[in-house]
């Protein structure tokens, strides 16, 4: 029982310190102000407020959803544009995530259009609801402003360095679902978009995760594979191992010990709105962790 309360404490400790990061980091999302910036402010106040990112903050723009983060040398400036900055903390492996949007672009009915859809599911969450009816909550609050979720994109819980465990949270009404307990950790996130409602894989990526340890023959790979290591099962941006890697990089990408994550973009283009918070199920209901 006392491990338990531990774990449950180091989840509440990556989500107050997640709260504070955010609060920051969305200010600092401004016209003509640097990804790269933005990218290195918000982890560098995780670690100085005592966790370590759980994944790169994605800075994904317009008809990105997720998976964008700057590169070593990125010169990319915030525009007229829709931003979802997507933020995780973890302490000792446990995860909170959350994920808000910053209008830009003059677009605030899309992005009521997630928030509301995020407040509203979190209103059924207790023990005994199935995932099914919190993504139904989600689709019809979308569609009564007008736009469409993205079906291709879930909610997801949360295990010890596992970013994406079981169960997934769809953002849109299912035939079955999974009914969710007490003590369950899990990360909401609508999308909702004025595009098609489906992403795709596009773009170059930059974030990255160890999927197995084989032997590498290559000197640099070797040496790059010690460092990457350290993030376990976690995604880890390309920027955070140096300059001069690619050639390491594509030799692990080869041998199947460290896999891609693309740039998720919207199938025709639309303008994508993100909410996301960490719900923790109680006895009684469920506590947000990332307020």
């Amino acid at each position: 029982m006392k491990e338990k309360e531990e774990i449950i404490e180091k989840y509440r400790k990556a989500g107050k310190i997640l709260s504070e990061v955010r609060a920051q980091a969305v200010t600092k999302v401004e016209e003509g102000a640097s990804l790269l910036s933005v990218a290195g402010f918000t982890e560098n106040l995780i670690h100085e407020k005592g966790g370590e990112p759980a994944f790169p903050v994605n800075i994904s723009r317009n008809d990105e959803a997720a998976h964008s983060t700057p590169s070593f040398n990125d010169k990319s400036v915030f525009g007229r544009d829709i931003v979802k900055l997507d933020i995780g903390v973890h302490i000792d492996g446990y995860i909170a995530d959350t994920a808000v949007t910053v209008d830009l672009s003059g677009n605030p009915e899309l992005v009521k259009a997630s928030e509301a859809a995020l407040n509203e599911a979190i209103r059924i969450v207790r023990p005994g609801v199935n995932t099914s009816d919190i993504g139904g909550v989600i689709e019809d609050t979308i569609h009564s402003f007008g736009y469409k979720p993205i079906i291709n994109l879930t909610g997801h819980g949360l295990a010890q360095y596992i970013q994406h465990a079981p169960p997934a949270i769809p953002n849109k009404r299912m035939m079955h679902g999974v009914v969710l307990e007490e003590g369950d950790i899990v990360a909401i996130e609508p999308f909702a978009t004025d595009g098609a409602g489906k992403i795709h894989d596009a773009g170059n990526a930059e974030i990255y995760h160890l999927v197995s340890l084989k032997p590498v023959r290559h000197p640099a790979a070797r040496a790059l594979l010690q460092k990457i290591e350290m993030y376990k099962t976690l995604p880890f941006a390309k920027r955070w191992l140096g300059d001069n890697i690619d050639f390491a990089m594509v030799q692990l990408v080869k041998a199947n010990i460290i896999q891609p994550y693309p740039i998720l973009k919207e199938i025709k283009g639309g303008l994508i709105s993100q909410a996301e918070h960490t719900i923790m199920v109680t006895a009684d209901g469920c506590e947000v962790i990332t307020l």
